[in-house]
């Protein structure tokens, strides 16, 4: 089997939800790290509002990651879509595998 065309919605939306688990694991350490710099200089008179910008990332970069990726997606899909018209797609091979039986 070949893959010719995917769909250019359904694989930005992939791309975004993938896009956001990424930005939401690195927004975590970034937190952590935030948040352990914090506690070191507490009693060097750090800011306190400095440990916020650390969660900010929490919310900030999974929007950031999931709307690039999104966009990102999109435009690999479509170039994908185009090209495989030129150079053929993908090609991939599949197995039908039967049930299992729950004698087995």
């Amino acid at each position: 089997m070949v893959l010719r065309s995917v769909g250019v919605l359904s694989v930005g939306k992939i791309s975004g939800a993938i896009g956001v688990f990424i930005g939401l694991i690195f927004g975590f350490f970034f937190a952590m790290l935030s948040a352990a710099g914090v506690a070191l200089k507490q009693g060097n008179g750090a800011p306190i509002p400095a440990m916020f910008a650390g969660i900010g990332v929490l919310i900030i970069a999974p929007l950031f990651y999931g709307i690039f990726m999104f966009i990102m997606g999109i435009i690999y899909a479509a170039i994908y879509n185009l090209l495989a018209g030129f150079v053929g797609g993908i090609e991939m091979d599949f197995e039908r595998r039967l049930p299992i039986s729950p004698t087995n």
